[in-house]
């Protein structure tokens, strides 16, 4: 009945539920960063064909701005995605490194 639940002495508990996750994250983070890039990069041409067709100065502004803003949104979300592909081997030797002391 509580087979399911024994682990080996040898097995890391915490590097048997982690590794799931990391899997998920390490296969799902390449394709997020292409969507990423490529809504940022329609969104883009979209806010500055709305700039080119502005005519009146508080309009052209506003446009500008907002093309601004989300070029800088868009380069911080692939920046913070990119670091979290790179950083997640670093974070799992951490996190079973850590829990490897407290076992036992």
């Amino acid at each position: 009945m509580y087979g399911l639940f024994l682990l080996e002495a040898t097995t890391n508990p915490v590097d048997a539920m982690t590794q799931p996750i990391i899997q998920l994250l390490d296969g799902a983070l390449t394709p997020v960063i292409a969507l990423v890039v490529a809504i940022g990069a329609i969104y883009s041409v979209f806010l500055g064909a709305k700039l080119a067709k502005a005519e009146e100065p508080q309009e052209r502004e506003k446009a500008k701005q907002h093309l601004k803003n989300a070029i800088i949104g868009f380069l911080l979300i692939f920046i913070l995605i990119v670091a979290l592909k790179v950083g997640l081997g670093p974070l799992e030797k951490w996190v079973n490194s850590a829990a490897g002391t407290n076992i036992g």
